[in-house]
């Protein structure tokens, strides 16, 4: 059986920090404006920004790397009417940053019109008070190399003490990243945050010969003390591999499918994809003119709140300073709204949503879902048939909505795992595939920015041995 691992607070020691001060990117920024309208802009914006972090590997107990990145950026985009250019830079001088503006202007006096190219409105973007609110999204990990080294052969060792039957490892890593941005454009808008994003990872093989299994877990959080125990995560990483030993093929066959909740995560996705702007005007979703029309089975809600605290999806507003707002994005499998930025909806005649770069916390969860729908219950809800808890491969058609991925996991019979599978595929069609979901556990799991329970599917077609 698998279990989700609790948290523990790790250690902490020093911390990465930041070459450029807030003050300085304000400056960079509004120096970039002032030069794009001494051209001759109609418009213009700018936006600056500075990554900074430390990572970290092991592998069977020793040190293989260990890695510290540096990286800034200025980006500026110039508008004549509707006619755009952008150039950026990693040069924050006055004479880089001159050249980049130039660059940017004149790729705009030789680009085609484009009706819908332009700034986003005044009145969509997020207000001052609105861009001050803080999400506690910036947590430094004080932590060198010898304290990142020490939680990642924690992890590791933690994994190859579990069982003797684990008898090797893929190894251990850590890494902590810290990076800030701020942006402004000619409309008035101006903004920035910094952000930070920690994680640790172990992935420990079972087995010897031709019955070897690897499998993996990892923590990741905006805050380090939020982390799981590295010993936590090791031990578990472990049991995965362990469960999966004497795997079998098994015949093809179509039967109801149930998603671990990490992987379930990524059929939120596949949604996501289809109802954002840039495939919708394309005209290459399969999900194309679904807005206000059934997607998702009847009992599904999918809601967005880009405004929790610590959330890996949330922002005040979005990359190019529109306000975000909390919103049902389904409502009893009925789609309520799409994922535009100011051009997709120009381009589809509609009003931006404060989508540009992407979704924010999103949650799926089931109008059927009682408290004690865990994972073992939902293993008895399916009864008898395919249990994935890996996927492998690309295998997904964003126009068609046709589904064909490489699979491993576990035979279910009777509501109780039977042995472990590998070896599989399994096949669908998208647009089928969010309709027959019948349930979602209770075992709810944030991955990356969404959260779900595991998902159980009416049946797919799964091509065995």
């Amino acid at each position: 059986m698998i279990v989700l691992a609790p948290t523990k607070k790790p250690f902490m020691t020093r911390s990465q920090g930041f070459a450029y001060a807030r003050e300085q990117f304000q400056q960079l920024v509004e120096d970039a404006l002032a030069m794009a309208r001494a051209l001759g802009a109609s418009d213009a914006g700018a936006e600056v920004s500075e990554g900074a972090g430390l990572s970290v590997s092991v592998r069977k107990g020793a040190l293989e790397n260990v890695e510290r990145n540096r990286d800034k950026s200025l980006g500026v985009t110039v508008y004549l009417g509707q006619r755009r250019g952008n150039a950026s830079t990693s040069d924050f001088s006055r004479a880089a940053l001159e050249q980049t503006v130039r660059a940017a202007y004149d790729i705009a006096r030789f680009t085609a019109e484009d009706p819908a190219a332009g700034l986003p409105d005044e009145a969509d973007f997020a207000t001052p008070q609105t861009v001050a609110q803080d999400l506690a999204l910036f947590h430094p990990w004080a932590i060198d190399a010898e304290g990142a080294t020490e939680i990642a052969l924690r992890a590791e060792a933690a994994a190859l003490d579990t069982d003797r039957r684990i008898t090797n490892s893929d190894g251990a890593s850590v890494s902590a990243q810290e990076s800030h941005f701020f942006m402004g454009n000619s409309r008035g808008f101006r903004g920035g945050y910094a952000s930070s994003r920690h994680s640790f990872s172990v992935a420990p093989i079972a087995g010897r010969g031709e019955d070897m299994q690897r499998d993996f877990w990892y923590s990741s959080m905006r805050d380090a003390a939020d982390l799981a125990a590295p010993e936590v995560v090791g031990r578990y990483a472990a049991e995965r591999a362990l469960s999966r030993l004497a795997s079998r093929k098994i015949a093809t066959c179509e039967v109801p499918v149930l998603f671990e909740a990490p992987l379930a995560a990524g059929l939120i996705g596949a949604f996501v994809q289809a109802v954002s702007g840039g495939a919708l005007y394309r005209k290459a979703s399969f999900l194309d003119g679904c807005l206000g029309q059934v997607a998702l089975a009847d009992h599904l809600d999918l809601v967005e709140d880009p405004h929790i605290r610590k959330g890996k999806g949330s922002a005040m507003f979005d990359d190019e300073g529109v306000a975000t707002h909390a919103r049902k994005v389904v409502e009893a499998g009925r789609v309520q709204g799409y994922f535009l930025s100011s051009y997709s909806a120009r381009k589809l005649a509609m009003k931006t949503t404060g989508h540009a770069g992407g979704a924010h916390n999103l949650a799926l969860t089931s109008r059927l879902t009682q408290r004690g729908d865990d994972l073992d219950a939902m293993l008895r809800r399916l009864h008898r048939g395919l249990f994935v808890t890996e996927l492998m491969g690309q295998g997904v058609n964003g126009v068609t909505g046709d589904y064909s991925r490489g699979a491993a996991g576990f035979w279910v019979e009777g509501g109780r795992i039977a042995h472990p599978v590998h070896e599989v595929t399994i096949a669908g069609n998208l647009r089928e595939m969010l309709r027959s979901i019948v349930a979602v556990g209770a075992d709810a799991y944030t991955s990356g920015s969404r959260t779900t329970g595991s998902m159980l599917l009416e049946s797919m077609k799964v091509a065995g041995a």
